[in-house]
């Protein structure tokens, strides 16, 4: 049984909805959020990576850039640019990019919905990381990016969603690089009601992206508890934000690989060694892979189509039968002596949103080699979180993200 519940939202005045929500802290590097601020001092980045508005040589760790957070979300609250709704309410988000829509109610789920794993995980996470997430959000008070949860499709929920659209009309509906973000205000007590109701019956909840946000969130909550140990549990602080999608409504991008070298292998005899474990044919030009087990490979300007003999397939593991498993563990670590993936130099990864097209700019520059892969599945999340098991590194990657600033959930009044 899941806890899912409305809350009072800080989110943007109207007339300012396109000009505050901006993409996660995390995709970007301060450089780059300087430059995407420009011109804008609404920008959410202004809260999220306070950094920009310190000395070029700031820390960004130093205590001055979640004092700065705060002071900027505050000046945001106060300025009128986010406004409160004055109820618990429940929030509507569609994205809709290339055609393609998913949609997913933003609320707050449990604290001890995580502790006790029904709310799933299928990644580790890196204690530099969360202390960052900690400090902002117990600085700031509140959680400014939501987690990207996913469940699996239930029709009631569906029709409750597609019945409010219908007859509601948006609060938002603007496009941000490229996609349709809108958004619908679920203010209805006995609707609210009725959606925290139908969350009851969801088994688990997964999280399909934003594990450090998540695990910084439930810890400050934790110390939040340890501060007030008469709390009831219904405090704010017991929550967390986070927008909830139905499974089939989700789709996972390819993450790509390349390689600064073959390990002192020439050409043949890097494609002989894989030709034990793989089926290899050169191909005429680019080769995205449109199944599972199948990989493109390029090598200067060659493509290569490579395809997993079966005697590697261990399909009743749902860890080792991921692509990513197979390339790593029969090529990346065997062959080319890449054994940590998260540390080592030699290798980096691409967003399969940045198309083939990347990874012929880097297997013809900085890289020498670049491995296509086919996307992992939400299925294939589900199942490994389930098993109470842990991905690869660089398995997943979610397109479109979800914006932070939109909703900012306060963990006190």
């Amino acid at each position: 049984m899941a806890v899912f519940k409305g809350f009072k939202a800080f989110r943007p005045s109207a007339d300012k909805q396109s000009l505050i929500p901006a993409l996660p802290y995390d995709v970007m590097n301060s450089d780059e959020a300087r430059e995407m601020v420009k011109g804008n001092p609404y920008s959410f980045l202004h809260v999220d990576k306070a950094e920009i508005d310190l000395p070029m040589e700031t820390d960004i760790y130093d205590d001055a850039v979640y004092e700065k957070a705060k002071e900027n979300l505050l000046r945001l609250e106060g300025s009128g640019a986010l406004i409160q709704d004055s109820v618990p309410c429940f929030y509507i988000y569609r994205q809709v990019m290339k055609g393609r829509a998913q949609t997913g109610i933003a609320g707050c789920a449990s604290i001890d919905d995580y502790t006790n794993n029904v709310i799933k995980k299928h990644e580790h996470t890196l204690a530099k990381k969360e202390i960052d997430r900690i400090r902002h959000v117990d600085t700031c008070n509140a959680n400014t990016g939501p987690i990207f949860l996913t469940y699996r499709n239930k029709d009631e929920i569906n029709a409750l969603v597609n019945d409010w659209t219908k007859k509601h009309n948006p609060v938002y509906d603007f496009i941000s690089d490229g996609v349709e973000q809108t958004v619908w205000v679920v203010d209805d007590e006995s609707v609210v009601f009725h959606i925290s109701a139908l969350f009851e019956q969801v088994d688990a909840m997964y999280i399909a992206d934003g594990h450090h946000r998540c695990a910084s969130a439930v810890k400050v909550g934790e110390m939040r508890r340890e501060e007030n140990p008469d709390y009831t549990g219904d405090e704010e602080f017991n929550y967390f934000l986070a927008v909830a999608f139905p499974d089939n409504q989700l789709e996972i991008m390819d993450y790509n690989r390349v390689v600064s070298d073959l390990n002192g292998y020439s050409e043949d005899e890097f494609v002989n060694k894989l030709s034990q474990k793989f089926i290899v044919k050169k191909c005429d030009g680019r080769y995205k892979p449109s199944k599972k087990h199948t990989f493109g490979m390029l090598i200067g300007k060659q493509w290569y189509r490579l395809e997993a003999r079966n005697e590697i397939i261990d399909d009743t593991d749902p860890v080792a039968r991921l692509d990513v498993s197979i390339l790593q563990d029969n090529v990346l670590a065997p062959i080319l002596n890449i054994t940590n993936p998260k540390n080592d130099s030699r290798i980096d990864f691409v967003g399969g949103i940045r198309g083939l097209g990347e990874l012929e700019k880097r297997a013809n520059s900085d890289m020498e080699l670049a491995f296509a892969m086919y996307p992992t599945t939400v299925e294939d999340l589900m199942d490994i979180a389930d098993a109470g098991l842990i991905m690869p590194p660089k398995s997943t990657w979610f397109e479109p993200k979800l914006l932070s600033g939109l909703f900012i959930h306060h963990l006190s009044d």
